[in-house]
């Protein structure tokens, strides 16, 4: 099976199973849901009436959260199971939500321009490549559209096991190629899934290239200082398992012709034939 096939069959049962991946907004969270989604300020101070991609997060929760603030929601997931959750919770609350079955390295069936906001929580370690999915998500944002992602860290990636002395060894390198072999500590792993390494270079630097400004980033702290060593809250006080992203899609350049311009680079390079004009 390629990655697909094992993801969707990994988070299938994580849905069916009553995951805690899948647990699906409550009537207190809808209450206030922008303060529930929104820790850091990063989202406008209403979504009413913007249209939302919450991408890869199929479950019931970002997308009900959305839909009671009123955005128009649209959730894409390669897990049937999950958005099976979101359809029966909008049914369940009377809201308009429309779901999309496929992976979030494939967005050809949205039009351009079509999103205000697009927010992704964990995922792309599931799909083997960066660029096909940044790509999309800056084809089918407006000018000035909001992209809140969050992604894993590649040194989370790169444990494999605690020592005798419950130290964490670092035993994948940090240009490792390839899906990853499930290794002896779980921590931050989706059992069944196939998953890929990630470097901060790809995560952050082909961002930028793909047409987006970071304006924010941020590392979570999942640090428990009152949890047994074999907790993975005792493991998130040495190492940060996630990085969380404000972009911002960079306005499109327009040509006397009144069409888009091929977009300039984001990083100038010695090789470049001029120096942007920043």
């Amino acid at each position: 099976m390629n990655y697909r096939d094992t993801n969707q069959q990994a988070w299938n049962h994580l849905a069916d199973s009553g995951s805690l991946f899948a647990r699906v907004a409550t009537d207190e969270e809808c209450r206030r849901p922008l303060q529930v989604l929104d820790g850091r300020g990063w989202l406008p101070e209403s979504v009413a009436g913007l249209n939302v991609l919450c991408l890869a997060s199929g479950g019931g929760w970002q997308s009900i959260l959305y839909a009671a603030a009123g955005a128009n929601v649209t959730v894409v997931d390669l897990s049937e199971s999950m958005l099976k959750l979101d359809s029966r919770e909008a049914r369940r609350r009377r809201f308009q939500v429309q779901t999309v079955h496929t992976s979030m390295d494939d967005l050809s069936m949205f039009a351009d321009e079509c999103f205000d906001i697009v927010h992704q929580p964990v995922s792309t370690c599931y799909v083997p490549d960066l660029k096909p999915v940044y790509a999309g998500i800056a084809r089918i944002l407006r000018n000035h559209g909001l992209y809140i992602s969050q992604h894993k860290q590649p040194v989370s990636l790169q444990i494999s096991q605690r020592n005798e002395r419950h130290q964490f060894v670092i035993g994948v390198e940090y240009y490792h190629e390839g899906p990853l072999l499930q290794q002896q500590d779980t921590s931050y792993r989706e059992s069944g899934a196939t998953e890929y390494l990630h470097r901060l270079d790809q995560i952050v630097g082909d961002l930028c290239m793909a047409g987006f400004v970071i304006e924010d980033l941020r590392e979570p702290k999942r640090a428990n200082y009152q949890v047994d060593v074999s907790h993975f809250g005792y493991r998130g006080r040495f190492v940060p398992p996630y990085v969380r992203l404000k972009a911002r899609r960079i306005v499109r350049p327009i040509t006397n012709s009144g069409s888009e311009a091929p977009e300039a680079p984001r990083i100038w390079t010695p090789g470049s034939p001029l120096r942007p004009s920043v």
